[in-house]
């Protein structure tokens, strides 16, 4: 048959079955890749599981382009191959969890927009294994073909939607109130935010560019507070401890400092808090916060990260104290930023509340408008009004 007939029959009868699947695999290939990449920001709090599906979306999309471009048998198997390994992959996470991936660690219930990529995935499988190893047959039904193109590309919208508001399962975390309950809560709740209050469970949730580590280890720092702090409760306690008060309850909060636990090793703990901070109300002081410091030589720029935007932490460069070894604060820095003879400034360090009681700008608020400290050049004085309490201190 001369080439002249080839062209012609071609006309006439059009491509090969084969030839269609390859376009079907290539678009169910591209959507279900339009969906992995959607899926990408959801999963930003784990790097690694945000990273697989960006090389999950690149496969499956960058196939596809080749696909379109350079149609084969080789294209077809090296497609098959790619999407029915995809889909393996699904099915163990759903079942098992991909214990190499952290954040697709654990099984997870299945979703629609995973579930809709996995079968799109197996169906680009299925008609790209068809393109590899099928038989050509030059019959063909290019409106049904074109049909379902355009359906397979349609369905990928909703996905990608879904994608993007994907519940993702992840570790819980202990939380205990003030009466010593415990209780086992998702470290990401997808709940109304809630203000703190430390007769329930913790839940910090809600505050934008928080990840679910950071707000599961702030969660747990106010629950461990919450229930070992109150040993502090009376100052008589405190004093016998080697706790000194800086003099500063004219204020209306008073701290009590114990100067040796500067130089240890303990961090973040209630058992030896830096220093303790009591309400003063007359002659009452009700315990309400720890204030946790770091050794000298610290910095705001090398401060421990806790909960993100939740934690900020501050310093106090403008006090000025007595000397000896249980200074007092009396007074703040002159013009020119120096302390007044015979006081002494003291090395400002890092240091963080924990509050045990409800406040108006959330539990790890500095003391707002009493002494509020500076925080890293940059930033503004944080105020937690997402779990802020109206009438809190």
């Amino acid at each position: 048959m001369t080439a002249a007939a080839n062209a012609e029959l071609a006309e006439v009868t059009g491509p090969s079955i084969p030839g269609r699947a390859l376009v079907v695999a290539a678009v169910a290939s591209l959507s279900a890749g339009a969906i992995h990449a959607a899926a990408v920001g959801a999963h930003a709090g784990h790097p690694v599981a945000a990273r697989v599906f960006i090389a999950v979306a690149i496969a499956q999309i960058g196939w596809a382009a080749l696909a379109l471009a350079q149609p084969g048998r080789a294209v077809g198997a090296i497609g098959a191959v790619i999407n029915l390994v995809l889909f393996g992959g699904w099915v163990l996470a759903k079942t098992k969890g991909l214990s190499f991936v952290d954040g697709l660690d654990v099984a997870e219930p299945v979703q629609f927009a995973d579930s809709l990529a996995a079968g799109l995935a197996l169906l680009s499988a299925l008609a790209a294994g068809l393109v590899a190893f099928g038989r050509p047959v030059r019959r063909s039904r290019p409106v049904l073909v074109a049909a379902l193109v355009v359906a397979l590309a349609g369905v990928s919208v909703p996905g990608m939607v879904q994608a993007g508001n994907h519940v993702h399962g992840e570790a819980q975390a202990v939380v205990v109130n003030a009466a010593g309950q415990a209780a086992l809560v998702p470290a990401t709740a997808a709940v109304p935010t809630k203000p703190y209050d430390p007769t329930l469970p913790i839940d910090l949730g809600g505050v934008a560019g928080v990840t679910p580590q950071q707000q599961a280890r702030a969660e747990n720092l106010v629950a461990i507070n919450v229930l070992r702090l109150p040993q502090w409760a009376d100052p008589a306690t405190a004093e016998a401890a080697g706790y000194h008060s800086i003099g500063d309850g004219v204020t209306g909060f008073e701290h009590f400092i114990n100067w040796s636990y500067l130089n240890d090793s303990h961090v973040l703990d209630p058992d030896h808090p830096e220093s303790i901070v009591y309400s003063v109300r007359g002659a009452v002081r009700t315990l309400v916060s720890a204030m946790y410091m770091l050794p000298p030589g610290s910095t705001l720029d090398t401060v421990p990260d806790i909960g993100g935007a939740l934690t900020q932490w501050h310093i106090h460069n403008n006090l000025c104290f007595t000397g000896g070894s249980a200074p007092q604060v009396v007074g703040l820095t002159n013009s020119a930023g120096k302390c007044d003879s015979p006081t002494v400034p003291l090395q400002p360090v890092p240091m963080i509340h924990v509050w045990i009681v409800p406040t108006a700008c959330g539990p790890f608020s500095a003391l707002e408008g009493v002494g509020a400290g500076q925080v890293k050049p940059g930033e503004t004085q944080a105020c937690d009004h997402v779990h802020g309490k109206s009438g809190g201190l």
